[in-house]
């Protein structure tokens, strides 16, 4: 399952249990004492009083309490050291209580050298009975800092409160001596045995220095991958500047290189499979993958680990080793940048050659057009698809399609069939663009029937509104396919049982270069784009 990667701006601690400790005060006791039931908070109780009356007489007897325990509470061992690590990685700090203000403010001087000033909100049960039912205590204290509540690290000891973090989205860190350190409960949800263990939860979630990725940070990410192709004799690792691949037995080394430059979403596995499906294009297996990971400035741990995730995630799905590579944060990118190499092997009697191609091969075309670019526009102008009249569903159904951006099943189908004579995958410029170097590296002029040309509803849907031709639209996931004419039906039936869906939408012709187009059995125009589509949205 893909995790969210985590930004930390500000951290609030629940104060009872976590910079403070008691043995003798029992948030169970309390609530007895008041009748408070043991499932609601304090607050809440309060709230639910019938009358005036009976909430200043439970506010009398819960300040009595406060004042008679707050000489309990003695500094937690790491207190004053994790707020000056906090405080000097710049981030904000928030104290919540259930205390009154004066009980809190007095528990607080014993942090010294911390001072209360430390702590930029502080939100006491005199405040929040300010504000109407309901409020969120972890909620208001991020309105208060004009921050996403997201971006916002509760810390507690506390059930209640802890509940009260996660419902409104805030990342939370529960903290219980008798749990594993820093373990995960799920997206953004912690848990640690000494506030200590917040060094490392908040590291994830702070920006980098730029320069190389920290040693350690490397090393942790990188302890995740398991390097069992025998074939790799250097695995990567700190200090280890190339990868040492054994490829003796092999009769065809097929190299590819390909940068990813505006995926952010899902980059790392944009990294993974728009080089393996250029690999795949000759007939070869894709086998070794080397990355260089470019970050810009201000980009945390946690979002390299999300990026190195999806790394792991798809060559592993399709056995691909990531065999090195380099990691920086540099503010000579604003945006992530990828750049894969990938290597795969065939024999040589097996390597498909677009030179192969001839006089009335058929042309076929897997999936549709613009796979990738419905994927890409559905993901990033989501908003702008629904202003313009798109519902949640059609733009998530968009969004689903990531999932079809390889083309290394077909490719593997057409490259067992002794009919097939080129492949070309469909990337940047869209079919129109592909079909030309397709022409072009084949060395054969090409007719197309642009009626034959597949293009799903909701592509069609999202072009039209954003004015926007799909057949110039990127379209990773879409596989051309040259084949002869008498192995044609065999192939697209070996395709479509295997849930793929393809199309014959022309066939080659003489030798030279260049697109002859019809539509409606008459000549026209073949689109040209010089840039692809995409750009004109962002």
């Amino acid at each position: 399952m893909k995790t969210k990667p985590i930004r930390i701006n500000a951290v609030v601690f629940y104060l009872e249990g976590t910079l403070v400790q008691t043995d003798s005060y029992d948030v169970k006791a309390v609530k007895a004492s008041i009748g408070c039931p043991a499932d609601m908070s304090i607050i809440g109780f309060i709230r639910s009083l019938p009358t005036a009356q009976n909430r200043k007489r439970i506010l009398s007897a819960l300040d009595r309490l406060d004042s008679e325990t707050s000489e309990a509470f003695t500094p937690a061992p790491d207190a004053a050291a994790v707020v000056g690590y906090l405080r000097l990685k710049n981030l904000r700090l928030a104290i919540f209580s259930r205390k009154n203000l004066s009980s809190a403010q007095k528990i607080l001087k014993k942090l010294a050298p911390l001072r209360i000033s430390d702590f930029d909100v502080i939100i006491c049960r005199e405040e929040l009975l300010k504000h109407p039912p309901g409020t969120n205590p972890i909620q208001l204290v991020a309105q208060k800092m004009n921050l996403p509540v997201d971006q916002v690290l509760a810390v507690t000891a506390d059930p209640d409160s802890l509940r009260d973090g996660q419902h409104v989205g805030a990342m939370t860190a529960f903290y219980d001596p008798s749990s594993p350190s820093g373990s995960n409960g799920g997206e953004g949800r912690f848990h640690i045995c000494q506030l200590d263990g917040l060094k490392n939860i908040v590291r994830l979630g702070i920006p980098l220095p730029t320069g190389k990725l920290p040693n350690d940070l490397l090393r942790e990410f990188l302890n995740q991958f398991v390097f069992d192709d025998p074939s790799i004799l250097i695995n990567p690792g700190v200090g280890e500047d190339i990868a040492a691949v054994n490829v003796a037995s092999e009769e065809v080394l097929v190299l590819k290189s390909d940068p990813i430059t505006f995926a952010t979403d899902s980059i790392g596995q944009y990294a993974v499979l728009i080089n393996a499906n250029d690999i795949a294009t000759s007939g070869a297996k894709p086998r070794w993958l080397l990355t260089t990971l470019l970050f810009p400035y201000g980009v945390t741990a946690s979002e390299i680990r999300q990026v190195i995730n999806e790394l792991k995630e798809f060559c592993q799905r399709w056995e691909i080793t990531l065999c090195g590579g380099h990691t920086e944060i540099t503010d000579a990118v604003a945006r992530p940048v990828v750049t894969g190499m990938m290597a795969g092997t065939v024999a040589r009697r097996n390597l498909v050659d677009k030179r192969n191609m001839a006089p009335g091969d058929r042309v076929l075309l897997t999936k549709a057009v613009a796979v990738e670019g419905t994927a890409i526009i559905a993901r990033e102008f989501g908003n702008r698809l629904k202003a313009l009249g798109m519902v949640d569903s059609e733009i998530d159904t968009c969004r689903r399609f990531l999932a079809n951006i390889s083309i290394l099943e077909e490719a593997q189908i057409a490259a067992g069939s002794k009919a097939t004579s080129a492949m070309h995958d469909v990337t940047e410029g869209g079919l129109a663009t592909a079909l030309e170097e397709l022409s072009i590296a084949g060395g054969h002029r090409i007719k197309i029937d642009m009626d034959k040309i597949p293009i799903f509803g909701e592509t069609r849907k999202i072009c039209r509104l954003l004015a926007i031709n799909p057949l110039g639209l990127i379209g990773s996931g879409s596989l051309l396919i040259c084949c002869r004419d008498d192995g044609c039906e065999t192939l697209m039936k070996a395709l479509r049982n295997a849930g793929i869906d393809v199309a014959c939408i022309g066939e080659v012709h003489e030798k030279g270069q260049g697109i002859r187009a019809i539509k409606d059995a008459e000549p026209t125009e073949w689109p040209q784009f010089e840039v692809d589509e995409i750009t004109q949205l962002f």
